[in-house]
């Protein structure tokens, strides 16, 4: 089962569960984290197998996975910055929660629905809505605020034009994107949301449902394609434009919880992110 189907959507104040203990509550993903030495080789040896027959360079990709089961985590060029596409959009979820802080305990269905449409199947008209009326600076601030950007340590989320329309542009100090992202930065947003440490426990819950928005079909490719029928849910955020082909995801389902993120600028990207999820899975759920 992909795409979050059978989860459910945003919880409100009487709904949100108790908080329970977690193998991953209290782990700190930052500049010092160290990597697990054997997923770091499996994960380095996979993304070279696959840009050797991709035809891809190093500067091509960038990938990063963290075991949310037993906190084993394997990053490859983790700070190099890449234009974003669609996947910065989160930024945009994520500031609608913080400067709406009402909309976790009491959320507006069609506000819900809308938001959903932007991340599930990357809905510009409704990024641009929210995003003009948040504003792009506002944005980014929210974004600063939770350390989700450091232009000291190769940038991260960034958020600087108006999807699809509009002349407004403020583009990152690393990379000179209007929209950017690295792979570092955005596990880390997927792990501050499992952790209940984006806004709130009941803004993360509220944004958890967002994702999974099962009532919105989810975009059959990258990694939704690579995983189809292994019994994974996935929460995820895609983006593409031109050669850029990203995917980025949250797995459960059949004993998994891990976050997966691959940033790829290359023709074969889409290819590269369906197989790339496959092996993935196979080394996360290889019984031991």
């Amino acid at each position: 089962m992909l795409a979050g189907a059978g989860l459910l959507g945003p919880a409100s104040a009487e709904t949100v569960p108790a908080p329970v203990k977690t193998p991953f509550a209290d782990y700190t993903l930052d500049y010092q984290t160290a990597t697990d030495p054997a997923l770091q080789a499996a994960i380095a040896a996979l993304d070279a197998r696959l840009r050797a027959k991709h035809g891809m360079t190093e500067e091509q990709t960038a990938v990063g996975v963290l075991d949310l089961a037993t906190l084993r985590l394997a990053l490859v060029r983790p700070d190099q910055i890449y234009y974003g596409a669609s996947v910065p959009k989160i930024g945009i979820l994520l500031a609608w929660f913080q400067l709406h802080p009402e909309a976790a305990t009491s959320p507006d269905p069609t506000t819900r629905h809308e938001l959903g449409l932007m991340i599930k199947v990357s809905d510009n008209e409704m990024a641009a809505k929210f995003s003009q009326q948040l504003g792009l600076k506002s944005i980014q601030q929210v974004i600063d605020s939770h350390g989700l950007y450091d232009a000291a340590h190769g940038g991260g989320l960034w958020v600087g034009k108006h999807y699809g329309k509009g002349t407004e542009r403020y583009v990152d100090p690393v990379g000179g994107h209007s929209h950017a992202a690295t792979a570092r930065q955005l596990l880390r947003y997927y792990l501050l949301l499992e952790q209940d440490r984006l806004v709130s426990r009941a803004a993360s819950a509220a944004m958890r449902g967002i994702f999974a928005s099962p009532d919105i079909a989810p975009v059959e490719d990258k990694f939704v394609k690579g995983l189809a029928g292994r019994g994974a849910e996935l929460r995820r955020k895609a983006g593409w434009w031109e050669d850029w082909f990203h995917d980025t995801a949250v797995v459960t389902g059949g004993g998994r919880h891990y976050v997966i993120v691959a940033l790829t600028h290359h023709a074969n990207g889409d290819a590269y992110l369906e197989e790339f999820a496959a092996a993935v899975d196979d080394l996360l759920t290889a019984k031991k």
